[in-house]
């Protein structure tokens, strides 16, 4: 007894199977009793009866983990409490830098505009745009094509929201961005496929 251990993993198509035959063989009253002590004596039968009921439900609560992971969202007064402090915060920092720079003028707004133009240098520089001259440019080739994915993605949500100078703006940009990654991806793929260079003569 001591060496059968009670909760093992069955097969549960044969448990199936086996529950097929014992609802055919007790489909008669008499029948059902006279099985009964089979079915005791079965034992198995009975202890994975619980462990079925709890592999229906764990499915089922599957789905909820992830949920579990994402925090409620504020509501509607938690969120406007806090752009209200953030404006404040905002608002008594530009007091600061202008108090130490009185001839600096009034900032600019930040727009959508704003947002495709930090796309683009973004893209750009991770395509090695801007580096100094004499300094050979850093590439971050998987890098720019994440950020123009990022543009075409926040084209794709914006479509019909925009103004059309916002939407000619972003569909240039976007168009520009990648035409730079294809001329880039054409210059690494022509090198990757070039011999390589002999040594000098007289090196090894």
């Amino acid at each position: 007894m001591s060496e059968t251990p009670k909760f093992t993993v069955i097969d549960r198509r044969k448990m199936k199977a086996d529950e097929e035959q014992v609802a055919a063989q007790t489909s008669a009253p008499a029948p059902e009793a006279a099985q009964a002590p089979a079915a005791a004596s079965a034992g198995p039968r009975l202890v994975v009866s619980e462990p079925k009921s709890e592999a229906v439900a764990a499915p089922a609560a599957a789905p909820d983990e992830p949920m579990e992971e994402i925090p409620p969202a504020p509501t509607a007064a938690e969120s406007l409490e806090q752009k209200t402090a953030y404006d404040e915060s905002a608002q008594r920092l530009e007091d600061l830098v202008r108090a130490q720079n009185p001839g600096m003028g009034a900032p600019e707004a930040i727009g959508f505009l704003h947002l495709v133009q930090q796309f683009y240098v973004s893209a750009m520089i991770q395509m090695g745009a801007g580096a100094q001259e004499g300094q050979r440019p850093k590439v971050d080739i998987l890098g720019a094509r994440q950020t123009i994915d990022l543009l075409a993605i926040l084209a794709e949500k914006t479509r019909g929201n925009l103004t059309e100078a916002e939407d000619r703006t972003l569909q240039s940009v976007l168009y520009e961005a990648r035409m730079a990654f294809l001329e880039l991806t054409r210059m690494i793929t022509l090198q990757a496929m070039q011999p390589p260079q002999p040594p000098p003569p007289g090196k090894r």
